[in-house]
């Protein structure tokens, strides 16, 4: 008998076009033989629907737009679901789901909320769990657990309220520019600055407040940023690692949507004894942060040799370019691969 997965897609996050790529990558990888797939998605404005259409036009964010394909629906917290509910003209409709798998990037998805709510429902999550990914997402606390793992991080100081001009340049004088000005909870870099002088430094923490209630100031790290992919749970399978080179500035939105100038390296252009250095700190990373199903492991490499903890990405992007997967491509695991390993991790 088949089994059904909940994909959830969308989201009230500025990072919701991104999932719909994600989610496209994932519904068209889904073994349609095996499971009975599921389509729930989260519009801007928080209305939860589920999809019967399509997935071209989720693609192209016109999955809303046709009425008879959406139904108003929920994940029920009600343990004798076990599901979904479904809002239709003769009254209530229940489905009952096997594993929830949430392709939704950023705050109210890559945060631990959907996952709680899972949690609550009995229901299994693709992915990682409540735990996991709040800590994940925030960026501070993540570096404290990971420095404790022995495993260098960024020198920082963090702000849990909006300083005053003085505050802020004495809680920082220490830090040596540039600097990164970031929320601490927001992804895809929405709300990052990148300053090199004191001058810049008001203007960059309004902006980033404007994303979170919380920021992190951050040296900048000399050297270049890789990245690991890490699947599975008790046991893991390690990506190559991947190099992004960057002609100028950072890996803000544009450049890791549209890659006008920066370049990624898959694999990297390391030796195999910092490869496997570099992989070997992605899994201390992912088990010190009570991660699960699957993750990207982002960290810097200084001209010295030092790996230097940058973040973690419980939802990667998961389109076919995505460096999540081209990562396992680099070790023979093809996406429809990737994806059903992932599902086989919380349904047998």
């Amino acid at each position: 008998m088949k089994k059904n997965v909940l994909v959830l897609f969308g989201g009230c996050s500025p990072e919701y076009p991104i999932s719909l790529k994600s989610a496209y990558g994932i519904l068209t990888h889904i073994n349609a033989d095996k499971y009975n797939v599921l389509a729930i998605g989260i519009t801007r404005d928080g209305r939860w629907l589920r999809y019967h259409g399509d997935y071209e036009e989720i693609l192209n964010d016109t999955w809303q737009q046709n009425h008879r394909q959406c139904t108003p629906a929920f994940l029920s917290p009600d343990r004798s679901v076990h599901g979904i509910g479904e809002v239709k003209e003769n009254g209530l409709s229940f489905t009952y789901v096997d594993a929830v798998f949430p392709v939704l990037h950023g705050k109210n998805g890559e945060d631990g909320s959907v996952q709680g709510l899972a949690d609550l429902a009995g229901i299994p999550t693709i992915g990682c769990g409540t735990l996991s990914s709040a800590l994940c997402m925030d960026k501070y606390r993540a570096h404290q657990i990971v420095s404790l793992a022995g495993i260098k991080v960024p020198k920082a100081a963090f702000f849990n309220h909006k300083p005053t001009a003085e505050e802020l340049y004495e809680e920082s004088k220490t830090l040596t520019y540039p600097l990164f000005v970031k929320p601490l909870r927001a992804g895809s870099s929405f709300g990052i600055s990148k300053i090199a002088k004191k001058a810049q430094l008001v203007e960059a923490v309004d902006l980033a407040f404007q994303y979170d209630s919380e920021i992190i100031i951050e040296e900048s790290i000399e050297g270049f940023e890789v990245g690991c992919a890490v699947l599975g749970n008790d046991q893991l399978t390690l990506g190559r690692v991947d190099e992004i080179e960057l002609s100028h500035g950072f890996f803000d939105y544009t450049e890791k949507y549209t890659q006008k100038t920066a370049k990624i390296h898959m694999p990297a252009r390391i030796d195999e004894t910092a490869e496997a250095r570099v992989r070997e700190a992605a899994a201390k990373i992912y088990i010190a942060l009570a991660c699960s199903g699957f993750a990207r492991v982002d960290m810097f490499l200084t001209p010295a040799g030092e790996i230097v903890f940058n973040e973690v990405n419980t939802i990667p992007g998961c389109t076919d370019c995505s460096r999540f997967p081209s990562m396992l491509r680099g070790i023979g695991m093809d996406y429809a691969t990737v994806v059903e390993t992932l599902i086989s991790l919380e349904i047998s």
